[in-house]
């Protein structure tokens, strides 16, 4: 950030340099903590697990399955659906 602000002001100078001026000004650099993540206690009521983790099925299209995750974009979280036929082991489907 600091880098980049004297570098939009014409001013160049590398990571080490501006190391250097933030211990000079004693400033020190804050990192966000990892992100914590909920752990789900019990399944969901309105959502019953008909596939009882029986992932080897016999016929396509007959079981899919889905998850939904985020990754971090650079400025912003990007949610990413992914949808999954249990038969091919093929994405169906994905948005973003």
């Amino acid at each position: 950030m600091i880098q980049s602000s004297l570098t939009n002001e014409g001013i160049r100078a590398g990571r080490y340099r501006v190391r250097s001026l933030m211990k000079e000004a004693s400033l020190v650099c804050c990192q966000p903590g990892p992100h914590k993540y909920k752990i789900a206690k019990s399944e969901h009521i309105e959502v019953p697990n008909i596939l009882s983790r029986a992932f080897n099925v016999s016929q396509p299209n007959h079981f899919w399955c889905g998850n939904i995750t985020y990754v971090w974009s650079g400025s912003r979280w990007i949610y990413l659906a992914v949808v999954m036929d249990l038969y091919a082991r093929r994405v169906v489907g994905w948005a973003l």
